[in-house]
């Protein structure tokens, strides 16, 4: 899978199940964290179309970006887990895989371009 469109599946990930998360709690409950991953989902969108016309810069800045939002994720998801909320739990999880998916597919890309610049 090309770099691009997993940082293009994943921010669409990150949008959709964040607004769901915020969305699904009372408007009194609601929580303005919940959109960190909604923020992160918009800014690799706003990235994608550079990084599609391969600007190393953008591509190890969304990198870096996707680390720390699986990290930033780890706490949420335990959170969800310890209060047994399995929707919360699906859709965090969900956004992780994503993430690690993309992330993957860049480490891949930068593996790549390297063999290919030194053959």
């Amino acid at each position: 899978m090309k770099p691009y469109i997993a940082n293009l599946i994943n921010a669409i990930t990150l949008i959709g199940l964040g607004l769901w998360g915020y969305y699904s709690n009372e408007p009194a409950d609601r929580s303005l964290t919940a959109l960190i991953a909604p923020a992160f989902g918009v800014i690799f969108i706003l990235c994608t179309p550079l990084m599609k016309k391969e600007n190393k810069a953008v591509a190890h800045i969304v990198v870096l970006l996707t680390l720390v939002l699986i990290i930033a994720l780890i706490k949420p998801l335990t959170s969800n887990i310890s209060s047994g909320d399995n929707m919360g739990i699906l859709r965090i999880g969900m956004m992780i895989v994503t993430s690690v998916i993309a992330m993957v597919s860049f480490i891949k890309s930068f593996i790549d371009a390297r063999k290919a610049r030194e053959a």
